[in-house]
């Protein structure tokens, strides 16, 4: 048995090129999923997306097992917020409720897991490397829209005329975060408004955080060998937080 999870871990954590390929399957299955989850809501009480949903829920419950297996406290991975989101999704998927498109939508908190991925980005691409914080902060502003779309799909699709599909709930999330606000659609009562309230807080803070990112100066990802500093300017010399002379790569030079 500990033969079997060994080689389990190796597959989730090592650096092997089995490794990487596993772990590629499983950033490529998220990404299916955030599509999937999106062209389901055009199709829904289709006999076919049921069966499609249990084998995504299959799936994903196989993903989870695996993973709190091969964690060194199983019981501490099991209560992490993103597993329980994952744990709600995968029920969603198996047994498809009225709230189902926003629980699926939960799957997307995945992604924040394989930010792991990162670190391979960092040493395979420079435009990576220079432009890592404006990918991040507009991934995070991607996964917020992706939620809270579901959340207002899956509230408001049964009884408002005016959001039959994703697509009616993803206008909404947008016109609303921008604070554009056109007024052809609004989610009525008391739990509308603060959905909308929500979005317009948090939202608009992650896409202030984005643009400030986008805007600013660029720095490039380079570790101080004496403090530790990771950020500097481009053309840095020395070291802002402690002085120490700088020898950052120039990635233009052949």
């Amino acid at each position: 048995m500990t033969g079997k999870l060994d080689k389990l871990r190796e597959l989730y954590d090592g650096g092997s090129r089995r490794s990487r390929a596993f772990r590629d399957f499983l950033f490529v299955f998220d990404v299916t999923a955030i599509l999937y989850v999106i062209i389901s809501s055009f199709f829904a009480g289709n006999e076919t997306v049921e069966w499609i949903n249990r084998v995504f829920g299959l799936l994903v419950l196989a993903d989870l097992a695996a993973r709190i297996a091969i964690s060194r406290r199983p019981v501490r991975e099991l209560i992490r917020p993103l597993t329980l989101a994952e744990i709600v999704a995968a029920i969603s998927f198996l047994w498809p409720l009225g709230g189902g498109a926003f629980l699926r939508a939960l799957r997307t908190l995945r992604l924040l897991r394989t930010y792991a991925f990162l670190e391979r980005l960092r040493g395979a691409s420079t435009w990576f490397r220079r432009n890592e914080e404006g990918i991040v902060a507009g991934t995070n502003l991607a996964i917020f829209i992706f939620v809270m779309t579901g959340v207002v799909y899956d509230t408001q699709h049964w009884s408002n005329p005016n959001i039959t599909n994703y697509a009616d709930a993803l206008y909404f999330t947008v016109t609303t975060l921008t604070t554009t606000g056109f007024g052809d659609i609004t989610l009525p009562g008391t739990f509308g408004r603060m959905v909308s309230v929500l979005i317009m807080i948090c939202g608009v803070t992650l896409f202030f955080r984005l643009a400030q990112v986008l805007f600013r100066p660029t720095r490039v990802r380079f570790e101080c060998p004496s403090c530790g500093l990771v950020r500097h300017d481009h053309d840095a010399v020395h070291c802002k937080a402690c002085g120490n002379v700088l020898h950052i790569p120039d990635e233009g030079a052949v």
